[in-house]
């Protein structure tokens, strides 16, 4: 088992990373790609790419899944991007096949949950990172992490416990038609002790 991250340095084809999430926040996706295309020499899009290299875990059949940067890779992809960098956090090459999915779950490395928050099957994962789904309220949760609504956490897939929370709090159809109004809603709830139990919760200190 790998316990630091160790870069490859040869480039790895986006298209064979595997996911291991069903759904990204599109809106973050589009976020990304437009800073993507404000680096517009080759040298800095190169820069980027070394910078912000793919965590992947290498599983049984010797493929790579990504437990982070969903969101970038995804976009690299939209963007025309063929290959990237990988950083490996994990070694599972000697698990069995059968055995490879319950060991990503116990390790929280993966999140089979799809765009209504329903957990599915493994064997429902998109098999490329081109099949990811939208969520519009990983991308609220996501705007509403840098507007400072919780805090950034290490815990795995932290902001969709945030995307399941506002989907009990925020109207779906207010997420896709009115975001701004979408993130009021959101903002508020973050701040409410429903939120306490969340990872990053930073609502109002209280008084005792």
């Amino acid at each position: 088992m790998a316990n630091t991250r160790e870069p490859l340095l040869h480039p790895v084809p986006i298209l064979s990373l595997r996911p291991t999430q069903m759904t990204v926040g599109m809106r973050e996706v589009r976020e990304k790609r437009e800073r993507w295309r404000e680096h517009k020499s080759k040298k800095k899009q190169a820069e980027l790419l070394g910078k912000h290299m793919i965590p992947v875990v290498l599983g049984p059949d010797a493929r790579h899944y990504v437990v982070d940067h969903h969101h970038l890779a995804r976009a690299l992809h939209d963007e025309g991007v063929k290959d990237v960098l990988v950083t490996v956090i994990g070694d599972l090459s000697m698990v069995d096949r059968e055995a490879f999915w319950g060991v990503m779950d116990n390790k929280r490395w993966v999140y089979p949950y799809d765009a209504k928050g329903v957990r599915r099957h493994f064997k429902d994962l998109p098999k490329t990172v081109a099949n990811l789904k939208d969520d519009p309220f990983r991308s609220l949760a996501g705007e509403l992490r840098r507007a400072g609504g919780f805090a950034k956490d290490t815990t795995p897939f932290s902001e969709f416990l945030w995307a399941d929370f506002l989907r009990r709090k925020v109207k779906r159809k207010t997420v896709e038609t009115h975001f701004a109004a979408a993130m009021e809603h959101a903002l508020a709830a973050a701040k409410s002790h429903d939120a306490v139990y969340l990872p990053g919760w930073c609502g109002p200190a209280s008084d005792d």
